[in-house]
């Protein structure tokens, strides 16, 4: 008889079950202990952040040894790179506008008009009190500033402070110096550069293997997040911000499930149903860790491995395009913006709604590797918008007691993102031999 083991579950149904249980257990004991005196939902909370810390570290080092292998194995042209920059302004310049209609559509912002105060007095005791978090002093709507801030003091400090941005130009850097040194070095034996290749490849496949094998305990430590949130938060503060919550999603949901798919079946030839099926592991794990970086090497495996995608276009799109590919985050930065905007009574015309929109690109491009992404730079943009820090202050506590929720889909819909490009670039290879 076939035994039952809960290993022959898919990744994504595993998840799912960690979801539903921690959803159940945070229900039922709120952040009451369990009568063992230590144990409550915190104590798996923290636990959980356990594991998607470790794959948030190990993931950083794998960027850089990602493209320095790609870089030495294969060919990364510039015509490769613009294709990857033409494929994300498609995207985004998409994601924006089904921000911008909705938005100017629906003008949901407008039910919170008048009751901003009232609803933060509403919230659970303790949770008013909530300040906006610091902005990172790396992060800046400057493009100039931004491309400064890139550029790191030491080889070390990259990895030190997960700067993907940095990580990704080092990486480019000792790729084509690596493959300018094979070009002039006619006897590669006794230059070293064949060890220096083998090195580069064993550190490579030996981050995917361990990273793998952290990824077994996501629903554990899925498990463990979702009993914390939902413990704290309670399941009432929903009724406070279903409108925020529903235009945030709408907008998210449209572009991952109505114009992700289009693009999968026409501009990439593959089946919907493949791209859903066989990236399932790779879009499950980033809505539960809440960080497209963290599922980098499901992601990677997935398309490698289940779509059949070139390791070249997969690569070039998970791991150089990561911080281009950010359009959960930039989407909702500007809805998040407009509506709090339309609920102060604020019209933005146009011209200043399109300065929101490069104030969350800006934000997106720079924002990779921050915890909480979203949210601590929510400020900065609104800043743009013109909006009184006393709504900030007013606006943030409410935002947070669900921002977990739309943190999940915004890394959802960056992964998916990764597979789009990925398979689109694949696709344009594939149709140029």
């Amino acid at each position: 008889m076939h035994k039952f083991s809960p290993s022959a579950l898919p990744l994504y149904v595993q998840v799912i079950i960690g979801v539903l249980s921690g959803a159940v257990l945070g229900v039922l004991f709120g952040t009451e202990n369990y009568g063992f005196g230590f144990l409550n939902n915190a104590t798996f909370g923290q636990l959980g952040q356990l594991v998607i810390r470790l794959l948030k570290a190990l993931a950083t080092p794998l960027v850089f040894f990602a493209i320095l292998e790609a870089m030495i194995t294969t060919d990364i042209s510039f015509k490769h790179g613009r294709r990857l920059l033409a494929l994300c302004g498609m995207n985004l310049t998409v994601a924006m506008a089904i921000g911008l209609t909705l938005m100017n559509g629906l003008h949901p912002g407008r039910v919170w008009e008048g009751s901003l105060t009232a609803m933060t007095e509403q919230l659970p005791a303790g949770t008013h009190s909530i300040a906006p978090k610091p902005i990172p002093d790396n992060l800046t709507l400057d493009p100039l500033k931004n491309i400064i801030g890139a550029i790191p003091e030491s080889l070390a400090e990259p990895f030190v402070k997960n700067n993907v941005i940095a990580i990704i130009l080092l990486a480019l850097l000792a790729g084509a110096a690596i493959r300018r040194l094979k070009q002039q070095s006619a006897d590669q034996e006794q230059s070293g550069l064949h060890l220096l290749e083998k090195l580069i490849g064993v550190c490579y496949h030996l981050l995917i293997q361990m990273l793998l094998w952290i990824v077994k305990a996501m629903p554990f430590a899925v498990f463990g997040v979702v009993a914390q949130v939902v413990g704290k938060a309670g399941l009432d503060v929903f009724a406070l911000v279903a409108v925020f919550l529903a235009a945030m999603l709408a907008g998210l949901m449209l572009h991952a499930l109505v114009y992700y798919p289009c693009m999968v079946k026409w501009g990439g030839r593959m089946p919907i149903k493949r791209y859903f099926g066989e990236g399932a592991d790779a879009i499950i794990t980033g809505l539960s860790s809440n960080s497209s970086l963290a599922t980098m090497p499901i992601t990677l495996r997935c398309l490698t491995e289940n779509m059949g995608v070139s390791s070249r276009s997969a690569r070039l799109s998970v791991c150089i395009g990561t911080n281009l590919n950010n359009d959960g985050i930039i989407l909702y930065e500007a809805m998040a913006a407009l509506f709090l905007a339309q609920a102060v009574g604020i019209d933005l015309t146009l011209t200043q709604q399109l300065i929101v929109v490069a104030a969350a690109i800006m934000v997106g491009v720079g924002i990779s590797g921050i915890p909480e992404a979203g949210l601590i730079a929510l400020p900065l943009v609104l800043s743009t918008a013109g909006l009184p820090e006393a709504l900030v202050i007013t606006a943030v506590p409410l935002i947070t007691t669900i921002d977990w929720i739309i943190a999940r889909c915004r890394s959802g819909v960056n992964v998916m993102n990764d597979m789009l490009i990925a398979i689109l670039l694949d696709r344009l290879e594939r149709s140029a031999h």
